[in-house]
């Protein structure tokens, strides 16, 4: 493995490298990962972004190093597998009516829904239960490489790298350009058979030019950063912002039933770590995606 990722770094280092080449898995129940390439980006958005909050602001230039990125968010297939395997029982996403995932017994979990794709996102997830995933799946990789030792190289990622990783190389409001357009992801507007109904697959539009595919519109998604009104002070290095209260944690993506303004790269949004805000219910709609320290 190690001369493996080694390579990838290397190929990491050019946009050259076509996303296949830069792609990895290192065990069976870890996610398709992506080696995304270093570099550097204006991060926020412009005054002049058609819906932009003023949270987006100021924009500033942040460096990022090569790291991993999952293709995909976690699928609620790899979720059950975490949950039948460990007897993880996460807090309901929405109490009232019962809304979440269920331990049935060791070894017998179930969805949210009656009926769920296993190639949906896992979504009525809090930031706990991402974490303890990521704990999970760490141990996972660490016996199937035992060069990894003790460490734990699988992480959410920080609200940077999310932004740098979802605008692959553009500095439109998408990656694909500053329109909606039609069907290019999943939100009450965007044009997809999925739109305002529902979640569509995790691998239903194409991938960007890194190599990662889904990451504007389905779900939500949790990063490691702690929410900040606004970029005054916020890291250069693509570090998460950890300080201050971290009361609530940052989601970036928007989700099915967003309109256009919110699937953008830079709309972003806080959440408590259950899930929960004053202003919106973000326990039933968000989920998330792995990232990987490369070596």
């Amino acid at each position: 493995m190690k001369f493996h990722l080694v390579a990838l770094i290397a190929a990491a280092l050019s946009l050259a490298a076509a996303p296949e080449d830069r792609s990895f898995k290192e065990c069976p129940d870890c996610s398709d990962m992506v080696a995304v390439p270093a570099g550097r980006f204006l991060m926020g958005s412009p005054a002049h972004e058609p819906g932009r909050f003023d949270s987006e602001g100021p924009q500033h230039v942040v460096s990022v190093k090569a790291f991993a990125l999952a293709k995909y968010p976690v699928t609620s297939e790899q979720f059950l597998t975490f949950l039948n395997d460990t007897g993880y029982q996460p807090q309901p996403c929405n109490p009232l009516l019962g809304l979440g995932w269920k331990q049935l017994h060791k070894g017998l979990a179930a969805t949210p829904t009656d009926v769920e794709p296993p190639r949906w996102p896992a979504v009525c997830l809090d930031w706990k239960d991402a974490e303890s995933f990521i704990a999970w799946i760490n141990a996972r990789a660490r016996a199937a490489h035992p060069a990894i030792g003790s460490r734990n190289p699988y992480r959410l990622p920080s609200e940077a790298e999310w932004e740098y990783a979802a605008r692959a190389g553009a500095n439109t409001a998408r990656w694909w350009g500053d329109e909606i357009g039609d069907n290019n992801a999943n939100c009450n507007g965007c044009g997809s058979k999925w739109d305002n109904k529902l979640l569509g697959p995790v691998d239903a539009f194409v991938a960007n030019p890194f190599g990662v595919a889904g990451m504007l519109g389905n779900a939500w998604e949790w990063t490691a950063d702690c929410w900040h009104p606004s970029y005054k002070g916020a890291p250069d290095d693509g570090r998460p912002w950890r300080d201050g209260a971290c009361i609530k944690r940052v989601v970036r993506g928007g989700s099915w039933n967003n309109v256009p303004i919110f699937i953008r790269s830079a709309a972003r949004a806080g959440a408590g770590a259950d899930g929960a805000a004053p202003d919106y219910d973000y326990s039933t709609l968000t989920g998330f995606r792995l990232a990987r320290d490369l070596p």
